[in-house]
């Protein structure tokens, strides 16, 4: 209601400022809105640092490599666990990367990304990271999110990158034209909403369900904007290139690799690629679903995709469906579970791991596609979940109240060993 009220004060406001003309006015209009805060680009592409271990706030996207755990720290940086010892988990650094969301890891190289770049950065000595390359504008339309009860003032690119806004009262000049009774409005855009030599290991780290960056050999692929998947060649890291760009017909977000086969999630349905030609990948099919955001981890025959509400994909239900891939040109729906609200997975073996948001994690035999909510292992409620990575018998878990950590070796005596808490603002 506050909205819908500030909108019709606002249409009012710019209604009475047109006079009773038939071709073009110039007028002046007193509003609030998001206003940009801005970081001049010098200062921004040189403020990566290392800095001593922190607390955690707002845990995001996680990654596993080599025995250390990766956790985003939603557009600060990325916190870095040693997790050799599960039951012991022990922050060693932070590493301040403005606009961090997402990350990857290749050998001893991470890719991140800094609001509307992608970095390359050294991680041979985990206390003495080094950015070695950086592609500037691979995510153009990135920017926060601002106070969805206001619209967004006009943004002016050369003054640097939007790290904040603050609503402020603003006086625009406007160009009005009238055509049949009509107000179109010019000039005004609103935005879219241990020790520290590793012995890393050549290849890719595991990334939890929610990612939209995958690592596939000498390239990465990312989601540059909803629509436009890009391939960048990594073979040599600090000379990172953008080989290929192909937009979508639909908005993605999230992204899996099985072999040869890239699974897209977005928010109609999913779309399968091939990476025979992996700086280009190819469509071959999409699994259409009901409009939702979606996380997908494939497994074997099947893919798993969670459906949820209470997003800005204006999603009616709260789902899990397992969707046959046996042929990869025709996926097709083999059943549809009824979830609380659910959000990110993984899969091990004949298990199946779902964050079903405030109703915590539920663990699944998956054996029978057909009666896997009838097949459930175990179930840890009370607790907000958000995403996993199942690994050789220890699932890493993100989620509101921090990053907890379980044993499940043994299916049927699964435990929780771990528990890093996180500060509450």
């Amino acid at each position: 209601m506050k909205n819908l009220l500030k909108s019709a004060t606002f249409l009012i406001v710019m209604m009475a400022a047109v006079t009773a003309c038939n071709d073009r006015t110039t007028q002046f209009i007193t509003y609030e809105a998001n206003v940009p805060v801005y970081m001049a680009y010098d200062e921004f592409r040189a403020s990566f640092q290392k800095s001593a271990p922190a607390e955690i706030y707002h845990p995001g996207k996680m990654y596993f490599k080599d025995g250390y755990l990766f956790v985003n720290e939603y557009g600060k940086g990325i916190h870095v666990i040693d997790n050799s010892n599960p039951a012991n988990p022990e922050k060693v650094a932070f590493y301040e990367i403005p606009g961090n969301v997402d990350m990857a890891i290749r050998g001893n190289i991470l890719f991140a990304d800094s609001y509307i770049d992608l970095l390359a950065i050294d991680i041979a000595d985990i206390n003495n990271p080094v950015e070695i390359d950086r592609i500037e504008n691979v995510f153009p339309e990135i920017v926060p999110e601002g106070d969805l009860w206001y619209p967004y003032a006009m943004v002016d690119k050369s003054k640097g990158v939007i790290v904040d806004w603050e609503v402020k009262k603003i006086t625009e000049k406007m160009e009005d034209y009238t055509y049949g009774g009509v107000l179109f409005r010019g000039e005004m855009s609103f935005m879219l909403s241990a020790d520290a030599a590793v012995n890393w290991t050549g290849g890719s780290g595991t990334g939890g369900s929610m990612a939209r960056f995958m690592l596939n050999e000498e390239y990465l692929y990312v989601i540059a904007v909803p629509t436009r998947l890009k391939t960048v060649d990594i073979t040599t890291a600090s000379e990172m290139a953008v080989i290929d760009s192909v937009d979508m017909p639909r908005n993605m977000e999230t992204l899996f690799r099985l072999e040869e086969n890239l699974f897209v999630g977005t928010t109609t349905g999913m779309l399968i690629f091939d990476l025979v030609d992996p700086k280009k990948p190819a469509y071959v099919s999409a699994y259409d679903h009901i409009r939702a955001c979606d996380p997908v981890v494939v497994d074997g025959q099947y893919a798993y995709v969670t459906l949820r509400t209470g997003n800005m994909c204006n999603n009616g239900s709260n789902l899990l469906e397992v969707v046959d891939i046996s042929s990869i040109a025709n996926p097709y729906l083999v059943k549809s579970y009824p979830m609380f609200n659910p959000h990110g997975l993984g899969t091990d073996g004949e298990l199946l791991f779902v964050c079903d948001g405030a109703a915590g994690l539920k663990i699944y035999n998956k054996t029978n596609p057909m009666a896997i909510i009838t097949s459930q292992v175990a179930h840890y409620p009370d607790f907000d979940t958000y995403d996993v990575i199942p690994m050789n018998g220890i699932l890493m878990l993100v989620g509101k109240g921090g990053i907890y950590q379980y044993d499940y070796s043994d299916p049927e005596n699964i435990v929780q060993i771990s528990h890093i808490t996180i500060i509450e603002e």
